[in-house]
């Protein structure tokens, strides 16, 4: 059922552990459990397993439990073992595991949704479950009453959130693209504001309560890195995937981010380096540069008797220009494009060769990765897709020895 692999390369790569096989349908989420040589997994195929490897070297079940509709997501609480399990009918079902993870029983069933839970984050601080649904809705429950506190619809499917546990905020993201803000209290909520920059549906959201900051990814195959604390509306943009994006976990002790996407691509970003905003892109009838009207300018193709042009943008600058004047393309990892874009001439000319140095690394998962865990003080990543396969990744190469110890290279 599990396959081990032992090789441990010399290049900084992730280094796989254990390979965990025996779903008969996609797994929706696995989580790392704390202390414990165990991973807890939800699958489609409606069953709830709780893994612990044994004296060979393999993954056992030592729970194995089945529910009455698919397993979306999942909520563990490692402190209080209480589990909560995100269900296609709209269910939300919390359990109790047993110290010795041999027993798992029932404690409530709340009835958050009309259609399928897409995530959800269990809160102890206020004895809260906040979930979001296909039903277009974001809800928050109280586990002491099993009753509904609230609920807010959006126009689009709500497909992922982030819970700060200590102001109550919540960040939704939905298939149009955007993440709403809402503070949320007993009975009621406040609207505090809306981001927009994906073009595709928000697939993923991490959320750093220490400095303040939130990161997306979508199905635009981008990442944005939203500065909430900073209070002016900064946003850092990176590219680096070739599909969605549907997993981040950013690690506060080595400010990097880890991301993963649907085509396997594991990325390990550093933000702990200067960064610039890409530009906002220009409007403009005709090329910037060489002032050639764009195909829609008909007043001035006719005017000069000219043949209008496509119209592009400088991701450097962000004019719109045409397709001779930006024939170059250019890394630029300072704004985030870690693979060659489309640059105008004169931007490309002031781009130097340091410039182009990778400020991410990427990886090969080689599976669909649609949930990933990470439990940093081991350095541990697990990972998850719609093959049926789990996958636990020693990182220490990767992201660095101050996982294991604790101390930060900086």
């Amino acid at each position: 059922m599990a396959a081990e692999i032992h090789s441990r390369p010399q290049t900084a790569r992730p280094v796989l552990l254990n390979k965990i096989e025996g779903h008969s349908d996609a797994v929706n989420a696995a989580v790392l459990i704390p202390k414990e040589d165990g991973v807890i997994t939800v699958s489609e195929d409606r069953t709830i397993r709780v893994w612990l490897k044994r004296d060979s070297g393999q993954y056992w079940p030592s729970i194995y439990h089945t529910v009455s509709s698919p397993c979306s997501c999942m909520s563990y609480h490692h402190d209080s073992r209480r589990i909560f399990i995100g269900q296609d009918n709209g269910a939300v079902v919390e359990f109790l595991i047993s110290e010795d993870f041999n027993k798992m029983s029932h404690v409530k069933t709340y009835p958050a949704h009309q259609s399928r839970v897409s995530d959800m984050v269990f809160s102890l601080e206020s004895e809260w479950v906040v979930s979001t649904g296909h039903d277009k809705s974001v809800s928050w429950m109280c586990t002491q009453s099993g009753s509904m506190l609230g609920r807010h619809y959006f126009t689009a499917w709500a497909s992922c959130l982030q819970y700060d546990h200590e102001t109550q905020h919540t960040f939704v993201g939905d298939y149009s693209g955007q993440i709403t803000l809402l503070k949320l209290e007993k009975q009621t909520y406040t609207i505090i504001t809306t981001l927009k920059g994906h073009e595709g549906s928000v697939g993923a959201l991490w959320w750093d309560p220490v400095q303040r900051l939130l990161f997306s990814g979508a199905s635009d195959h981008s990442i944005i890195m939203w500065d909430i604390g900073g209070r002016k509306g900064r946003t850092l943009l990176l590219q680096g995937h070739h599909e969605r994006v549907q997993a981040l976990r950013y690690l506060q002790l080595t400010r990097q981010l880890m991301s993963c996407s649907a085509d396997g691509g594991m990325a390990v970003w550093n933000m702990d380096t200067k960064r610039e905003e890409a530009p906002q892109w220009l409007d403009s009838d005709s090329c910037q540069k060489c002032e050639q009207p764009f195909f829609w300018n008909i007043k001035q193709m006719w005017d000069t008797k000219t043949m209008g042009l496509r119209q592009h943008h400088c991701r450097k600058c962000g004019k719109a220009v045409c397709g001779k004047c930006s024939t170059k393309r250019s890394t630029f990892p300072i704004m985030g494009f870690e693979f060659p874009v489309r640059v105008c001439d004169a931007c490309f000319d002031t781009i130097k060769e340091e410039d182009r140095t990778a400020l991410a690394s990427f990886h090969e998962g080689k599976h669909n990765i649609a949930r990933m865990d990470m439990d940093p003080s081991r350095g541990l990543m697990v990972t998850c897709g719609s093959d049926r396969i789990v996958k636990i990744w020693d990182m220490t190469q990767v992201v660095g020895c101050s996982l294991a110890t604790g101390f930060s290279p900086r």
